[in-house]
């Protein structure tokens, strides 16, 4: 259907009377192993080997805290047939159902080494000598600090630990965030001093002359009474620099750690987190540090298709399986800040590196149909160690191959044009994204993959959902007594075609499918949105739909052989062998993996290496990948300009410019709720007239169209 005249759209926005947009913020999930078994009895049985539990750690779930230059772990989540042994008399698993016990969540404190790193001589502006390490500890994928070193029972947040280089003006701030900035007040240039001062939320906490008078640095360590435990340190700054600009004084720190002391969190026997339970704070069986341990104190259901909450974030995900079927689930945690957020491979140490779905939470996953697509793999023969951490070209090989998966939705009906709907489709995933082929066996032609969900989302006349990547559904007008929906798609802000969604069929439902010639491919499916309903709210004519799905056509990504991205050069865009479509891509240049170093990949995959000691043969490095959750986040101070040559600023410039940021995934839609129905009017009150249906809406728009030629005439 092709759009509608400029004089016919003026009318019904004179008709249209709310407007409002259905989205909500991004989200990132990182995912742990996934579990598949007839029941939670049998998965521990065959993944336990030869304990009595399975474990999600730090190596194989990239929520849980970890210190890749030490090598440190702190938390564990355990699975336990019939109890922690020796601990906790619990019964045994059954069904899908983990008794009162059966999850035991530990963590345990470690030392670390500052980010920046101190030598023991070095003294703080008190002239006291400066630790090198201080106690962590994970709690729920969060970073604490222990005010005791040894004792869990009161623990601060780590908001800030850097060796960032910074360079402050004269009274400029820098976020180390939860409300704390650090200001440069006054600087002293002859003088070799920088008069700094910490804030909270705007108001003054503490401050300090920090004097770099014969020496090149100076730090300021920050102690304070903490929960009644006397002189914590809970903030430290290296100040390395004092100079003076053509236009400003300047500071140069190097170096921030900073806990976040106002908000301690108490830790003690028998609080609950969640479903968890405090049966430890202290000395733990089976553990060499101390640590808490808590479980659950009630039992837990895994039904299928469902997110069962453990604690503070932290959640199982099962499966979407046909009656009768496996059960299938793993341990997730999602983030909704905004930020830049961390998906973490497995961690491998002195040997060639391979990962899957399986240890690699960025690459694509269908958990209902158990379908994966990606891999990359090391293919080195011999020792891996730091002598030999140098990958020679064809050594890194990636793969990627076409599945067939279902939609969100079991869609029953035919589309709009009276088509039977297809019930899966092609994907296949490329550097941890998922892309649709728009044709079904060959990946020479891939479009993302922005949206398939089966949400709930309800419409007001005029108001949008945003799909994503600046395409919106809007519902234009809505015919209730004839059960009838306008939609229109937009793209950013352009309309590109629309539709009149007709609900008056057997089965109480409608599908457009919007077709379209794509990249030299005739009619490709390149929308799908299902419409359950229309209806008169108390105010509003109101439509519900219940399933979108949508690829970005207008992008379309071409595969073709000897095509580079990044690192890895197409060797093989097509048949893969033994019937498999995919693309085999391998490094057509030596890469080496330097210690405390990133290697790019490829679109967003690198690896991250250790910073091991010195002299150590060590090499400790994993696969990750970086997502971002649009929103404001935190200003960062520009890095430093050289003291020689400062630029001077603008009158329009701001004082503090941040670094731009990457672009993020579009957001989702809020899972809406049920409008509720108008009440019955008493019998005295004069009945509503009815909302118009679009005969109605035509002759107005022809009355108007008309009024205007006469006046033009």
């Amino acid at each position: 259907m092709k759009r509608l005249t400029a004089t016919l759209m003026a009318a019904l926005m004179v008709l249209t009377v709310f407007a409002g947009v259905a989205s909500a913020a991004d989200t990132v999930e990182v995912r742990g192993p996934v579990y598949n078994g007839s029941d939670v009895e049998s998965i521990v049985e065959s993944y336990s080997g030869s304990s009595n539990y399975i474990e999600m750690n730090a190596t194989n779930f990239a929520g849980f805290y970890y210190d890749l230059d030490d090598g440190l772990e702190s938390e564990y989540l355990r699975i336990y047939n019939n109890g922690k042994e020796g601990t906790n008399d619990a019964d045994p698993l059954s069904g899908d159902k983990i008794p009162e016990g059966g999850l035991v969540y530990y963590s345990v404190i470690n030392m670390t080494d500052y980010e920046y790193a101190y030598n023991e001589t070095e003294i703080d502006t008190d002239g006291d000598e400066i630790r090198t390490q201080y106690p962590v500890i994970g709690l729920f994928a969060e970073e604490y600090v222990p005010l005791k070193n040894t004792t869990p029972d009161l623990l601060a947040k780590l908001i800030q630990d850097n060796d960032d280089e910074v360079t402050l003006r004269t009274g400029t701030s820098y976020d180390l965030g939860h409300g704390y900035e650090l200001t440069a007040q006054q600087i002293d240039v002859e003088g070799d001093k920088v008069w700094m001062e910490l804030s909270k939320d705007g108001e003054f906490v503490e401050d300090q002359v920090v004097d770099l008078t014969d020496k090149n640095y100076a730090i300021w360590s920050y102690e304070e009474d903490v929960a009644g435990e006397d002189d914590v340190e809970v903030l430290r700054v290296r100040v390395t620099d004092v100079f003076q600009g053509q236009v400003d004084s300047l500071a140069v720190v190097e170096g921030v750690w900073m806990i976040d002391y106002m908000n301690v969190v108490e830790i003690e026997d028998d609080d609950t987190f969640g479903e968890l339970e405090v049966q430890t704070t202290g000395n733990i069986e089976g553990f060499d540090d101390q640590g808490i341990m808590m479980w659950n104190d009630n039992s837990m259901t895994l039904d299928e298709d469902d997110t069962e909450e453990i604690a503070e974030g932290l959640s199982f995900k099962t499966a979407d399986v046909e009656s009768g079927g496996p059960m299938r689930f793993y341990l997730m945690k999602e983030y909704t800040e905004p930020g830049t957020y961390e998906i973490r491979g497995e961690v491998f140490e002195d040997e060639p590196g391979n990962w899957t779905y399986a240890n690699f939470a960025g690459f694509y996953y269908d958990l209902d149909d158990n379908l994966t697509s990606e891999s990359l793999i090391i293919d080195k023969s011999g020792t891996f160690d730091q002598t030999s951490s140098k990958i020679n070209d064809t050594e890194l090989i990636y793969y990627a191959n076409i599945t067939e998966t279902g939609f969100e939705i079991d869609y029953n009906d035919k589309d709009t044009d009276g088509d039977d709907i297809r019930q899966t489709y092609p994907v296949i995933g490329l550097f941890a994204e998922a892309y649709v082929p728009l044709k079904n066996d060959t990946p020479d032609l891939l479009a993302k993959l922005i949206l398939d969900n089966d949400d709930e989302v309800t419409l007001r006349t005029g108001s949008s959902y945003d799909i994503g990547y600046g395409y919106e559904l809007t519902a234009q007008q809505i015919d209730v007594e004839g059960d009838k929906v306008w939609m229109e798609l937009s793209k950013d802000g352009e309309f590109v075609e629309d539709q009149v969604v007709d609900l008056t069929g057997e089965t109480g439902s409608a599908t457009w499918s919007y077709e379209e010639d794509v990249a030299g491919e005739d009619d490709v499916e390149v929308l799908r949105v299902r419409v359950t309903d229309v209806f008169q709210g108390q105010v509003d004519s109101l439509a519900v739909i219940e399933g979108v799905w949508m690829i970005d056509y207008m992008n379309v990504v071409e595969i073709e052989d000897d095509d580079t991205f990044g690192e890895l050069e197409v060797q093989t865009a097509g048949n893969l062998g033994n019937d498999v479509y995919g693309i085999m891509m391998w490094n057509d240049n030596s890469m080496t993996l330097d210690e405390d170093d990133t290697e790019e990949i490829a679109e967003g995959l690198a690896f991250r290496t250790a910073d091991v000691e010195s002299g150590s043969d060590t090499l400790r490095y994993y696969l990750y990948k970086e997502v971002t959750i649009e929103g404001e986040e935190p200003a960062e101070p520009t890095e430093p300009t050289e003291p020689t040559e400062p630029t001077e600023p603008k009158d329009n410039e701001t004082e503090n410019v941040t670094e731009p940021t990457e672009p993020t995934e579009p957001t989702e839609p809020t899972e809406p709720t049920e409008p509720t129905e108008p009440e019955e009017p008493a019998t005295n009150e004069t009945e509503e007239p009815g909302i118009p249906g679009f005969e109605a809406v035509f002759a107005i728009a022809g009355l108007l169209a008309v009024a205007y030629l006469v006046r033009r005439n």
